[in-house]
């Protein structure tokens, strides 16, 4: 062929605008859908758009079509990689994650890219690898540049530092958090799992002052993400978020002598059905060490150290 006939089939493609357009809307309500839809459902219809997805890649497509199915494939990857992680199955969730990394690589789209180092510090943080975590932000930060996901990446740092006890880092990683996200549009859908708004942020706050025994603060945070996190008719709309708040506010209830009503927060946040458990196991691991050991004694605090080992196994 000469070099028009090469040019004009480039130019032409069997997967028409509206096409890509439904797969697009379709993503983006998988996102939208990963705070309360159960993990098991979400893994199996994002599975099934994936095949769909990745079967347009048999057909002819443009050049910018080709990028921008590979960009809506690691974007659904990332979503199972997600919800695989949430479900405990980590070694899929890792094998996963890495395949949306390399999507992101082959389709040079710096988002997905970044989520997928955001993915690899949040396992890293659940399995206490606290430099890991900071290895992958950092990776993350070079790809990504100025985005929604450095906001993430900056939490993740922070949540890290906190972990190891520096909380000049610590601080310094939120403020460089905070400052992106204040130069952000704010986002159209703050359902979308993979944008950060600030209530989200806000959640991550909550996690640092929580470790760092500022029970003001981590008590301030935790309320405002609960009542960011539920509609106007008290129907919880992030439950996994919920969830975080109360055992934050259970840890600050129990530091301040309030056992019943730290084992009762504890009890709400681990009774939800939509469920992160790395997340979840690792923020519940501060209230039972918390209970341990002031209440080595206490009945209810015993039961419920049961429970948690439980939701463990």
């Amino acid at each position: 062929m000469n070099t028009l006939e090469l040019v004009s089939r480039l130019r032409t493609s069997d997967a028409s605008p509206a096409t890509l357009e439904a797969l697009r809307i379709t993503a983006d309500r998988l996102c939208s859908e990963y705070p309360y839809m159960s993990p098991e459902q979400l893994a199996i219809e994002g599975h099934a758009w994936l095949r769909r997805i990745c079967s347009l890649l048999d057909r002819r497509l443009t050049l910018s079509q080709h990028q921008e199915v590979l960009s809506l494939a690691g974007t659904v990857s990332l979503l199972i990689g997600c919800v695989e992680y949430d479900m405990g199955r980590r070694h899929e969730a890792r094998a996963t994650q890495r395949a949306a990394l390399s999507l992101g690589e082959v389709a040079g789209d710096a988002d997905v890219m970044g989520w997928a180092h955001e993915m690899a510090a949040w396992f890293a943080i659940t399995q206490g690898d606290y430099r890991g975590v900071i290895a992958a932000a950092n990776a993350g930060e070079f790809v990504a540049g100025h985005r929604s996901v450095t906001v993430q990446l900056a939490a993740q740092k922070a949540k890290a530092w906190a972990r190891i006890g520096d909380r000049r880092e610590m601080e310094k990683a939120l403020d460089q958090g905070r400052a992106i996200l204040e130069t952000l549009p704010y986002p159209e859908d703050v359902d979308h799992h993979f944008v950060v708004d600030p209530s989200k942020f806000d959640l991550y706050a909550m996690d640092c002052y929580r470790l760092f025994g500022d029970n003001e603060r981590a008590r301030v945070y935790a309320e405002e993400v609960i009542r960011s996190s539920t509609d106007m008719d008290g129907t919880p709309r992030k439950p996994m978020r919920i969830a975080e708040a109360e055992i934050t506010l259970g840890v600050v209830a129990a530091r301040e002598g309030d056992v019943e009503q730290a084992v009762s927060l504890g009890q709400r946040a681990i009774s939800g059905e939509r469920k992160s458990l790395p997340s979840l196991l690792m923020v519940s691991g501060e209230l039972r060490r918390v209970l341990a050991d002031k209440y080595p004694s206490e009945q209810q605090a015993a039961a419920f150290l049961e429970e948690l080992q439980a939701l463990g196994r």
